[in-house]
């Protein structure tokens, strides 16, 4: 047993300069390679991130402005429907006090052509009277000729 432990005692110490030489290129490489392959990588998480970020941001800017848009476009449309109305309001005014005139016009021509109408039957049934009595009496002129003759 003693054989396999000076043998074993012999492996190791030959080994010994493998496992340093190892344990160099792991720290040699840490150093040169992976530290900056991984500051690298950092940065580069770091950029996309940071344009996802920027890229929701805008996004939510994006969003935010079309629903200002959107209300402003609203508010456009009820102003512009109040003053449609308001028109179509003023419009249908306008043509009621046109109507009330031209009713008041037409009254008034009704009454003058009524009172005409009536100044006239007045004035006929005068004349209509004077001629009958000029009738009349050329009637009774003629028959009182008539029976004197």
């Amino acid at each position: 047993m003693d054989v396999i432990l000076h043998q074993l005692a012999q492996l190791l110490l030959k080994a010994i300069p493998t496992f340093v030489l190892v344990l160099l290129l792991h720290f040699y490489l840490k150093a040169v390679f992976f530290k900056p392959l991984s500051k690298v990588l950092e940065k580069r998480y770091e950029a996309t991130e940071g344009a996802r970020k920027l890229a929701e941001q805008s996004l939510r800017d994006a969003d935010a402005k079309t629903a200002q848009y959107e209300a402003a476009l609203r508010a456009a449309r009820s102003e512009i429907y109040l003053a449609q109305e308001q028109i179509h309001k003023q419009l249908q005014e306008h043509e009621a006090a046109e109507l009330a005139a031209a009713r008041q016009q037409a009254d008034e021509a009704i009454r003058q052509a009524k009172a005409a109408l009536a100044k006239d039957v007045e004035e006929a049934k005068a004349g209509l009277a004077r001629e009958s009595e000029l009738l009349s009496n050329q009637i009774v002129a003629s028959i009182l000729r008539g029976s004197v003759a």
